[in-house]
């Protein structure tokens, strides 16, 4: 297990705590967005020692691929015992770990894949989170995210800002995040962005240099 959540994450995963259990019946929209056919073209390109940062109610594991030493870890301890019971029921063998994606117990240099879908809008210190990640990441290791970020449109954008007190509030997501801003400020140099929901979901490799 990492350290103990600092306040705004304590916050934000007891919300999660409150809605684990129905979370899957009245799935948080941006999550639907990750349709099954990206989550499974992601885990085509899982290699080595794989990290999976924000697995939630494991809505990923379905797609792991055998034969990979993955570790899946989430701030919320009641969105991970739903996660348990997914890997369980699936047959899936996955190391699953409570931990704060902003500090996290793992040495430098851990992993050759991290991945990571709709997590960033939850993170409350996303630039934090992306060096956290960097830091576990190994040299030339591959960082893939799937995030929604705030429409590039005018008043698409406007209405995102908005909104975002109000969604933040009951469930604890952001929806108007500049996640690539974010990755730059977090220090990646290499890494590219990639449309795939009407510049809203956008699929974001980085190589980590």
């Amino acid at each position: 297990m990492g350290k103990s959540l600092d306040k705004n994450s304590k916050k934000i995963s007891q919300k999660y705590d409150r809605n684990a259990n129905m979370y899957d019946i009245f799935e948080a929209p941006m999550d639907r967005m990750v349709l099954a056919r990206w989550r499974s073209e992601i885990m085509q390109e899982l290699q080595g020692k794989v990290l999976e940062v924000g697995v939630g109610t494991g809505k990923n594991i379905d797609y792991y691929p055998d034969g990979l030493d993955i570790t899946a870890i989430d701030f919320s301890e009641k969105m991970l015992e739903k996660a348990k019971e997914r890997a369980a029921k699936l047959g899936k063998k996955v190391n699953l770990m409570l931990m704060d994606a902003q500090e996290m117990a793992f040495e430098d240099n851990t992993f050759d894949t991290v991945f990571a879908t709709c997590v960033f809008c939850t993170v409350p210190d996303p630039v934090k989170g992306l060096q956290e990640i960097k830091r576990v990441c190994k040299k030339d290791g591959k960082i893939i995210l799937i995030e929604h970020v705030r429409s590039e449109g005018r008043l698409v954008g406007v209405a995102m800002d908005i909104l975002n007190p109000l969604v933040l509030g009951l469930t604890g997501t952001n929806i108007n995040r500049r996640t690539v801003e974010n990755i730059e400020k977090a220090g990646f140099a290499n890494f590219k962005a990639e449309d795939i929901w009407r510049h809203i979901v956008k699929k974001i490799v980085i190589y980590n240099d």
